[in-house]
């Protein structure tokens, strides 16, 4: 669980990030939850886009996707959002305490 401080380090960190994973018209399933729980083991943290063709909302999305491979939500802004989940061998960011 991140601590607001935390939260606000990785929110700085995902500004600049372009976005990797879109969530459309399919929804979410089994082969985007493989790629985003392989890109948070590479990167730790990643920027989602729900489409509006997506019959989920990007909070729902978020919450789902997150559940669903052990991370944390930094941060949902209209249809974008932002996961977090430390690497076990690729530790590149250092969390303040």
């Amino acid at each position: 669980m991140l601590n607001s401080r935390q939260r606000a380090q990785l929110r700085s960190l995902a500004n600049s990030m372009e976005t990797i994973f879109q969530v459309g018209k399919g929804g979410i399933n089994d082969q985007l939850k493989k790629q985003v729980d392989e890109a948070l083991e590479k990167r730790e943290l990643i920027k989602l886009r729900v489409l509006e063709t997506s019959p989920v909302t990007s909070r729902e999305a978020a919450d789902e996707i997150a559940s669903c491979v052990n991370a944390d939500v930094v941060q949902v802004i209209g249809s974008r959002f932002v996961l977090y989940r430390e690497s076990k061998d690729n530790k590149t960011i250092k969390l303040v305490k």
